[in-house]
């Protein structure tokens, strides 16, 4: 079950940010200069951070 919970932990947030850009309508990063790679910036941070995180509290 704590396996299971760090895996979907690593990918919900990477997830959300799919979906995002996923839909349909315009989202204003679309035309920002620096969108995609914030996107890809916060998407590296949130998987470091919880791998940072489950280390620290030797979940691994």
């Amino acid at each position: 079950m704590k396996t299971l919970t760090i895996v979907s932990t690593f990918f919900m947030p990477l997830s959300f940010i799919v979906g995002w850009y996923g839909v349909n309508v315009a989202v204003p990063a679309y035309h920002w200069r620096y969108g995609y790679p914030l996107v890809w910036i916060l998407s590296i941070l949130s998987v470091a951070g919880f791998w940072w995180y489950f280390k620290k509290k030797k979940w691994f």
